[in-house]
């Protein structure tokens, strides 16, 4: 009997073209435009033009360790700031550093010499460029007069230091190139197998309530228990799904150069539970789904929202209580979470195991809501639409 479910739910997935872009395109072409979209990850010798009021030897040391850094380059210097505007405007340049008047006899006397960088914003990526090397020139150019003042005072400093005496090094875990793609891809894939899971069975919801002919699905032949259906439908999407799931977690790593630190079958482990919240999760979102379109106004609300909560873009402990709770109750929170560790630091399965106990949470909770809800709510109005039919 469980055989006849598993058959006529993949006779479904397969008439249903709806179903088969969820499943299928959409989680092999959403990575490859998203890592596309941000490839290359860094951005080099982002043209910048300099407005100098000053015009003295320090002013143009920085100008020239600006455009030394690998992140600008200094095309040219203009002779107002209306100057540099106007190539901005006409996108010869990207930026425009503008040194005020006074900016050498401030620092030298002890006070704060400004210099203002001016970006256009059309690229993020070209912004950070220009404020990393900002920041690091800067830095630089401070402990090199902090040495010559103390020259000044003790002779014998700089026979002790010469040049930043606590030069720092940054280095970013995980994501060694502190890349933008390589920072938020592994957590977009996550999300992106839990949506194309939850709506295509959405939408499988909404194609049995309508017209058998239409949609290869008749609801005379669901089984008299519920649980088993259920079980034959979770394992149609868990076998359809494998596939992808491959395809998200491993290659798309392996074409873009993201970090792959962990252990493949562990991360495969790992996340096996979110995949079973997903589904489950879908079958009970077709409580609500009664057409097949319908499905595409929950993926509007829920694609934005549902990646706040991951704690991507926005750390889970910044967030009110109320938001934190429901998180908690999202499965790509817990699978975005883990999945990071895993894959970009290398954790081991042991090392994420509250993400992955919670994951399990959310199966036996999605699992008794979808239960539920399937019993008392979707199977009835399925009979009751299609016989009317």
């Amino acid at each position: 009997m469980l055989y006849e479910v598993y058959c006529r739910e993949f006779k479904l997935v397969l008439s249903d073209m709806g179903i088969i872009i969820f499943l299928g395109l959409l989680p092999s072409a959403y990575p490859i435009i998203y890592s596309l979209i941000y490839n290359p990850e860094l951005v080099r010798e982002v043209k910048i033009v300099a407005v100098d009021h000053d015009r003295t030897p320090l002013s143009r040391e920085l100008a020239r360790n600006l455009n030394a850094s690998q992140e600008v380059a200094i095309i040219g210097y203009a002779s107002d700031l209306s100057e540099g505007r106007r190539a901005m405007n006409e996108h010869e340049v990207y930026g425009i550093l503008e040194i005020p008047e006074g900016f050498e006899r401030k620092v030298r006397s002890g006070e704060v010499g400004n210099a203002v960088i001016y970006s256009e914003m059309s690229l993020l990526l070209r912004y950070r460029a220009m404020l990393v090397a900002a920041t690091n020139v800067g830095q630089a150019m401070s402990a090199e007069i902090q040495t010559e003042d103390i020259d000044r005072v003790l002779p014998l400093a700089e026979t002790v230091a010469v040049g930043d005496p606590m030069q720092t090094v940054n280095v970013t875990m995980g994501n060694i190139e502190s890349g933008f793609d390589s920072f938020i891809m592994p957590g977009i894939v996550v999300l992106i197998l839990q949506q194309c899971l939850v709506l295509a069975i959405g939408m499988a919801g909404g194609a049995k309530r309508e017209n058998p002919l239409l949609t290869g699905y008749n609801a005379v032949n669901e089984m008299p228990s519920v649980l088993m259906t259920m079980l034959g439908q979770v394992l149609c999407y868990f076998t359809v799904i494998t596939l992808p799931t491959i395809f998200l977690l491993h290659y798309v790593a392996l074409i873009f150069s993201f970090p792959m630190a962990g252990s493949i079958w562990q991360i495969f482990t790992f996340i096996m539970p979110m995949v079973l919240a997903s589904i489950l999760l879908g079958m009970a979102v077709q409580a609500v789904v009664w057409e097949r379109e319908s499905i595409f106004v929950l993926w509007v609300v829920t694609s934005v929202v549902f990646l706040f909560l991951s704690g991507l873009t926005w750390p889970r402990y910044g967030m009110s209580g109320f938001w934190k709770v429901l998180s908690d109750c999202v499965p790509a929170t817990w699978g975005v979470q883990g999945f990071i560790r895993m894959n970009s630091n290398g954790a081991s399965l042991a090392q994420v195991r509250p993400d992955y106990i919670n994951l399990w949470w959310c199966v036996a909770g999605y699992g008794v809501l979808a239960y539920v809800l399937q019993r008392w709510v979707v199977r009835p109005s399925v009979f009751r639409r299609q016989k009317a039919q």
